[in-house]
């Protein structure tokens, strides 16, 4: 399991932490999830974030790893909402889709981008802890996404009736 910590000032994406926690198969499943907690935990209050981003569960053939990342991430989300701090989950398509335009991307693509993104100069250790921190860029991109910002004017709209339509608009009917 990754993670990414990012901090963010006007201008600026910079990565504070990012890695993955190595969880170890001969431990058994509950130990795991403790370790996720612990880690979890640890990363708050080293950081003290004001959000946390997370990635969707992706739909995958085997029924056993799904329920095992699920608990996983429902660990870390718990961990999250326990110290009051707001939770966004993310699909691996959305995730792609904001770090490079292409919601098909691979791993090095998102991994290139987040490299100019945040500044980092680091040689990449895990596609886990890559993934981490695209989700976190991710969120801060949609944070302060130009849309969201952007006050939406209403349309306005011409409560005329269909006979005034068809009369200012003759060139538009067609008859069949």
């Amino acid at each position: 399991m990754g993670y990414g910590v990012i901090a963010v000032n006007e201008r600026t994406i910079k990565l504070l932490e990012m890695n993955a926690i190595k969880l170890s198969a001969q431990k058994d499943h509950y130990e795991r999830l403790h370790m996720i907690h612990q880690k979890v935990l640890s990363l708050i209050h080293s950081f003290k974030p004001d959000h946390f981003a997370i990635e969707a569960p992706f739909f995958g053939k085997n029924v056993q790893s799904m329920l095992k990342l699920g608990r996983a991430q429902g660990v870390a989300i718990a961990v999250a909402m326990q110290a009051g701090i707001p939770v966004t989950e993310y699909s691996p398509r959305k995730i792609k889709q904001s770090i490079t335009g292409n919601g098909n991307a691979d791993k090095e693509q998102v991994w290139k981008m987040l490299q100019h993104i945040a500044d980092v100069s680091q040689v990449i250790q895990s596609f886990d802890a890559s993934d981490a921190l695209a989700v976190a860029v991710c969120h801060q991109l949609q944070l302060s996404s130009v849309v969201k910002e952007r006050k939406i004017k209403p349309v306005k709209r011409n409560k005329g009736s269909w006979q005034e339509f068809i009369a200012g608009n003759p060139q538009r009917v067609v008859i069949k």
